[in-house]
This record gives structure tokens, sequence and C-alpha cells, in this order.
């Protein structure tokens, strides 16, 4: 498994994000939108284990495995774009993430 934090594409794409955000003021309505896609990607996490299981042959299991590990790398990336941009707090989302950093290495002991 990668870390997509080592790819320097990566960086440039999350660097342009932030300038984006940043040159928008991140209103209070900027705020809901990023939470917003933190939400819309956790749900497929679970959504795309679920599925795994409900179909047959282990290839299509692996394959919505991967899906969910994608969107973990997702649900990491937004996380640590509020967290760039100063819209979390401490506590509460210090625990959160570290409930995600879990996720990948799960996922990822049930992928051949």
């Amino acid at each position: 498994m990668k870390d997509f934090g080592d790819l320097r594409v990566w960086e440039r794409a999350h660097k342009l994000t932030l300038e984006i955000y940043r040159h928008q003021k991140l209103s209070a309505r900027g705020t809901l939108w990023v939470a917003g896609q933190a939400c819309r990607c956790s749900a497929p996490i679970a959504a795309n284990i679920a599925e795994s299981c409900g179909r047959r042959g282990n290839g299509k299991f692996y394959r919505f495995l991967q899906i969910a590990s994608g969107s973990a790398s997702e649900l990491d990336y937004h996380f640590l774009l509020a967290r760039d941009l100063g819209l979390l707090g401490n506590e509460p989302n210090v625990a959160l993430y570290k409930r995600l950093a879990e996720l990948p290495r799960m996922l990822t002991s049930l992928i051949p």
C-alpha cells in the first residue's frame, strides 16, 4: 500500500487546494462544505466492505475492499485539508483520525 503523502503530485494538488480555499477566505459555508465532503467519503468505506461480503468470488471481494481503501484515503485527505485550513479542533478529531488510520491497515490485511 502506498502513502499518498509521499507522492509529489499529491503534494502539489494539496497545496493548490489550500491556496484556493484561502483565496475564498473560508466562510462558514466553506467550512460546511469540507465537513460535507468528509461525510460523503466516509460512508462508502463501510458500504464497500459490506458489498464485498455480498459478492461471490474472491476477486470481487478484494476489488470492493480496494475501493473501500481508496475511500479511506480520500477521507484521510479531507482530514488533512481541514487540519491545514485550521478547521479542526484538537481532542475529538485526534480520536477520529486515529480510528481512520486503523482502517487501511485492517483492509490491507484482508487483501492478498
